[in-house]
């Protein structure tokens, strides 16, 4: 169940969920690596559907608007308006232009109480009555606070033509311009847009076709010719801006360091270690078996092989990677400044007043149109400034000397250059907050210009200055003159130039016009620019809100895909990773894949970002294979042609690092025939990389034919050498030539000891030990390993972490088999401090796990097995192994549960809930129902009763579910053990054994199943004191043991017959049963159990024959057979209580009274012996006990 408490929850979830994200974010979630690395025909056949009910979530967005105060809505008349309540609490909406600008959660103005116009009839007002909520990027975007006076700029919004136009327009009247910058024209005139006309805007940018004059024209007096049909010809008006999405992000620097890092492997420079796993080495691995032939497959592989290395005999050592990779050469960091500087530096010695002096400086500024040098002039960052005047460290004094040279271009009537120096002068004032200078530069600037579009983005600079000015010193007048004609510029102009901070508030202004004129090319334009604005200014987060409604208004368009879609999705997929959401990356450059054929650039930079946002203990994650397999597909002939090398190497680096070793094979054979001329170390590399492959595969014949092919070569460079011998001894071990395998051995050591190569000495060392444990001479396998711990022990864990922690858990394993098991304690806690040091969590995780099995096997700590499971639990969380989170929380569950307190059974109780949860989205039922019934256990043991028969019934619903008689026979059995083991309400047993495991077992014809039930009954029902019914459980339980042939329950059931016919005052028939167990018993005994059996068994017949059946004679027998058992076990207490008997029966009723002061004798010696004070021989209530045989009086 998703929930939502705010409006911004529902806002971004709907969103994500508009844009194809949240299944994606599922599959992250939920799939396994294995999952992503299936084929795309294969993935495409598994996917996650998310449905959300659009009316569920249109009702939940509603109330929520409604709780945080007023919200707008579009009324049916096509106006947006604002509401303070729900519509049926009579707060009608209000004009936007009076609310616009409240802040979220003040009170919006009265509600306008005037009549409705004669004109609109009693429908319409019904219908009025009925406004519909904008959606929640509207809502947002309408209710950032703003400053009252931008309310009156430009008039009210009025819905209209929702088109933006561009070419030719025609004058619907007369119109006089009232400045210089305003285009007079005739009604019938021809007018070309330069840029683009924006509905909701009073005013664009225009010439006149007749005169040839550029000024600002009114939208309402001219009647376009050219609508813009298509939303992507709105959003940009050149080509330039496309290139926005992609500049400056992926540079081929970054390209080749990705392929380094995704192809890069240390196999064919660093000896392997043979990381046979320790339960493997308690016995001689099974030798592989060769074929007795190859396959086509290998005999293929082999002479590809042998046809590379005849080409590598002919190939440069060294050669040169190409120049370039055909990738886009800008760097990510690349600087704003456009590389067309001025040819010329002033100095602060300069003299600023001599007009000859700054000849330079003027005519360079005094250019009539607009020059790409200028960029850096206009920009917000000034970079302009810098480049020319690099030796003033003073901005006031730079302020100073511009000043003058202001002066000195005003003199000479330079008017071009006198704008752009009271533009930069208004710049550095407008930054140091001096307002009112920086206004009356603006202003000066602007009134030189008179009323010339030249230099259009000149133009727009002064404009948008000087309108955030104006704003910020709440000048209402200026700024309704001013700042509409700031916004027609801003979204008019292709590829403007940002200058000031404060663009942003112009553009959510004209943003805010659009969403009330209703126009979406007007809104997909503004958002556009203020993403690219926010971007500009290094503020990425801003931007988010913005690309995400550009993408969805150009899906709702049902325009077609275009290449710049792909780009926009991985910058904001590039800005989810700076915030740290890393699901949200993964989802937004797989849709980003899917949407667009991505170019090779954009594949790369997807890989990239997978990499940069994946978990972390995956160091290479599986998601990344889509998009390698889409850079190769997306490879040009030519300069192209070198990545395919490097791309199947990271393929098969990446299904080697998953364990899928067979496709990595393929892979790595396509990537040694593509970089056959790549020279022959490389070459070599990557065959000693393709053999390793074929040995983790289980194909070491085929390893040894490769490797063998490589020698025969001669190609191999010294250390190449090395690790070749190395890897051959690996593969003889595998193929049980153990001899072989230790001659190679020796020859990868002694080349690495030649090499002074440590690490490589220690991992043929430790290698040396596996085989010698291989081999069954542990003492010197243990020897070898100590000595590759010394050297590892010296090395950087960064170079060998991984290969020390293997070797110190094996030679743990090692220690806790020979002894001493604290030692190997010790090396296993040494490896996870390796692990925890370097970073590596599988490393880590395996530790663990020899940590828990040692505390609970080796020497057993419940309170250390606690931790390190816990522990176990954190990793498993960590490597998102779902599985073995699920199977460690129920073990953890089971170790808190034996620890017998209040407060451990909640903690267990709350590790069961957690497992639980996984197991549901597992859809693993057996176990989420053993869960449901473990939950209900913990429940009963806190006597919460009424949670109790709740936690059973969802058990036995989901093994119901399966349809599996057979779990469903184990969760009823279960269940009743639950009341049965218990203390209280042993009662509701009965109905769980009696009426729903026993009928299933009869059906499945479980007999040993039935058994056990049947026993559990006889014993529950005996304790109820139910004898009656447990008699036929006890004759079911006895004919099923007769059948089974199970001589032990078979005593059990004829014990328990007599027990329950003893209870119902059937003597005789207790006494048949009983019988009939002791003649079950071993002969000769065995165990003193088997004695003690005898010596209770004997007595209960005793008291049935003396107190049932009234049979003093016989009873004294039973007696002294117990007692003669008793003897033979030497039990005293049990020798007392029965010479004691014996000494009472022959003293009162059978009148011997030499036996009876033989047993009384008896009886005081034991009862002094245990300290028993008295033995007493009362006849009368032994007499009361049996009247028959009461003496009878003398007559």
């Amino acid at each position: 169940v998703v929930t939502f408490k705010t409006f911004e929850e529902i806002w971004k979830f709907s969103t994500y969920h508009a844009l194809g994200f949240t299944h994606h974010c599922l599959a992250n979630l939920l799939m396994d690596q294995a999952f992503w690395l299936l084929l795309p025909s294969e993935e495409e056949e598994t996917a996650i559907q998310v449905h959300v009910d659009e009316n569920a979530l249109r009702l939940t967005h509603e109330s929520l608007l409604i709780q945080e105060g007023p919200f707008f809505v579009l009324c049916p008349d096509h106006h947006v308006r604002v509401m303070t309540g729900p519509r049926d609490a009579g707060n009608g909406p209000q004009a936007l232009r009076q609310a616009s600008g409240a802040p979220q959660g003040e009170a919006a103005p009265e509600t306008d109480s005037s009549p409705p116009s004669p004109s609109v009839s009693s429908e319409e007002v019904a219908v009025a009555a009925a406004p519909e909520p904008l959606i929640p990027f509207h809502q947002w975007a309408l209710r950032i606070p703003q400053d009252p006076i931008d309310d009156a700029m430009g008039g009210p919004v009025m819905p209209g033509n929702p088109l933006m136009a561009v070419g030719l327009a025609s004058a619907l009247a007369d119109f006089q311009g009232s400045g210089p910058e305003e285009m007079t024209f005739r009604g019938g005139d021809l007018i070309e847009i330069l840029g683009a006309q924006v509905p909701s805007l009073p005013w664009c940018v225009g010439r006149h076709a007749a005169s040839g004059r550029v000024g600002f024209v009114r939208s309402s007096l001219i009647s376009m010719q050219g609508p813009v049909s298509e939303l992507e010809s709105a959003i940009f008006l050149n080509e330039e801006e496309k290139s926005f999405f992609s500049e400056g992000c992926f540079s081929e620097e970054d390209a080749r360091q990705l392929l380094r890092r995704m192809s890069g492997t240390d196999v064919c420079s660093v000896y392997s270690l043979d990381s046979v796993e320790e339960a493997e080495t308690e016995q001689p691995q099974e030798k592989e078996i060769p074929p007795p032939c190859l396959s086509p497959e290998p005999q293929e592989t082999l002479q590809k092989v042998k046809n590379v290395l005849e080409q590598c005999k002919t190939c440069p050592g060294c050669p040169q990677e190409p120049a370039s990779w055909g990738l886009c050469a800008a760097s990510s960091d690349v600087s704003l400044q456009d590389p067309e500087e001025p040819s010329f530096c002033l100095e602060a010695e300069d003299d600023w007043e001599d007009p000859e002096a700054l000849s330079s400086l003027l005519l360079f500024l005094n250019a009539p149109g607009y020059k790409a040098s200028f960029r850096g002039l206009y920009d917000v960052a000034l970079p302009w400034l810098s480049s020319v005047f690099r030796s003033f460290s003073d901005e006031e004094e730079l302020t100073g000397r511009l000043a003058q040279a202001r002066g000195a271009a005003k003199k000479a009537g330079l008017l071009m250059a006198l704008a752009r120096l009271c533009f930069l002068l208004g710049r550095l004032c407008s930054r140091r907050l001096k307002l009112s200078q920086a206004r009356v530069y603006f202003e000066e600037a602007l009134g030189a210009l008179e009323g010339s579009f030249g230099d259009l983005f000149l133009v727009v600079a002064v404009y948008a200055n000087l309108a955030s000015i104006y704003r910020k010193q709440k000048n209402r007048e200026k700024c309704a003159q001013v700042v509409p004609k700031a916004m027609a510029l801003l979204l008019g102009t292709p590829d403007h130039i940002c200058s000031t901070e404060a663009e942003g508030e112009l553009l959510q202004l004209a943003l805010r016009r659009a969403v009330g004129g209703q126009s979406l090319q007007a809104e997909a334009r503004a958002c556009f620019l203020l993403a690219r604005h926010h971007v500009h200014l290094k503020q990425p987060e801003e931007a988010l809100p913005f690309l995400e409604r550009l993408l969805l208004l150009h899906r709702d368009s049902g325009a077609p895909e275009a290449a710049w879609l792909s780009d926009c999705y991985l910058l904001l997929a590039d800005i989810y990773s700076r915030k740290c959401l890393p699901h949200l990356v993964l989802s937004c450059v797989k849709v980003a894949s899917l949407r667009t054929r991505g170019s090779l650039a954009g594949s790369l930079r997807s890989v990239n970002l997978v990499l940069q946002n994946a978990p972390q203990p995956h160091s290479l994650p599986a998601q990344t294979s889509h998009y390698l397999r889409q850079a190769l597909a997306s490879l040009t002939p030519g300069t192209g042609q070198a990545l395919r090398g490097p791309l199947y190497t990271s393929l098969a680096q990446l299904y080697s690092h998953h364990g899928c070793h067979g496709p990595a094979i393929t892979f790595m054979t396509q990537a040694v025939e593509a970089s056959a001329i790549a020279g022959v170390r490389a070459i070599v590399d990557h065959l000693v990389a393709l053999a390793w492959l074929h040995v983790l595969h289980g194909q070491s014949p085929v390893a040894l034919d490769i490797l063998q092919s490589v020698r025969d070569a001669v190609v191999a460079s010294e250390d190449q050498e090395g690790v070749i011998a190395n890897m051959v001894a690996v593969a003889l071990k595998r193929t049980g030539r153990t001899r072989q395998a230790a001659e190679s051995y020796y020859r990868a050591l002694r080349v690495a000891r030649d090499l002074g190569q440590q690490r490589n000495q220690a991992v043929g060392l430790a290698n040396f030990g596996a085989l010698c444990l291989h081999a069954g001479a542990s003492r010197l396998a243990q020897h070898y390993l100590l000595e590759a711990v010394r050297l590892f022990s010296r090395l950087p864990l960064g170079e060998c972490g991984r290969d020390f922690t293997h070797v110190l858990l094996q030679l743990g394993h090692l220690c806790t088999r020979q002894g001493p098991a604290q030692q190997g304690k010790g090396y296993y806690e040494w490896a996870l401090l390796v692990a925890v040091e370097m970073g590596h969590v599988e490393s880590q995780l395996r530790a663990v796990q020899r940590l828990c099995h040692f505390y609970s096997a080796v020497m057993p700590s419940e309170a250390q097995c606690v931790i390190y499971h816990e522990l176990q639990l954190s990793l498993a969380c960590k490597v998102a192994d779902k599985v073995l989170e699920g199977q460690l929380l129920e073990t953890i569950s089971q170790l808190y549960l034996s620890l017998g307190t209040e407060r451990a059974y909640k903690s267990a109780l709350d590790y069961t809930k957690r497992s639980l949860g996984i197991f549901i989205d597992l859809q693993k039922k057996e176990k989420e129902a053993h869960a449901w019934l473990q939950a209900g256990k913990i429940y009963y043991i806190l006597r919460q009763s009424e949670l109790v028969d709740l936690y059973i019934q969802v058990a036995q619903n989901v093994a119901l579910y399966t349809g599996d008689p057979n779990l469903g026979l184990e969760l009823f059995e279960a269940a009743g053990d639950i009341f049965f083991d218990g203390a209280w309400e042993r009662e509701k047993a009965v109905s769980f054994y009696r009426d729903r495991a026993l009928p299933l077992a009869v059906t499945t014809g479980n007999r040993k199943a039935e058994l056990r039930l049947c026993n559990k009954l006889v014993a529950l029902l005996a304790t109820l004191e139910e004898p009656q019914e447990g008699l036929e459980f006890a004759h079911m339980a006895l004919a099923l043991s007769i059948t089974l042939g199970d001589r032990l329950n078979e005593r059990v059931a004829y014990h328990r017959l007599a027990a329950l016919q003893h209870r119902l005052g059937h003597g005789e028939l207790a006494e048949h049963f009983y019988l009939k167990a002791l003649s079950l018993c071993n002969s000769p005994l065995e165990f003193d159990e088997e004695t003690l059996y005898y010596v209770k068994v004997y007595l209960v017949l005793g008291d049935i024959i003396f107190y049932d059946l009234k049979d003093p004679f016989d009873a004294a027998e039973y007696y002294q057979l117990a007692l003669a058992a008793a003897v033979d076990l030497g039990n005293k207490k049990a020798q007392l209580k029965i010479y004691t008997r014996l000494a009472t029966i022959y003293h009162n009723f059978l009148l011997d009274r030499e036996k009876s002061l033989f047993f009384y004798q008896k009886a005081r010696t034991f009862a002094t012996e245990l300290n028993v004070r008295r033995v007493n021989l009362p006849p009368l209530p032994l007499c009361g006990w049996a009247p028959w045989l009461a003496p009878s009086h003398p007559r």
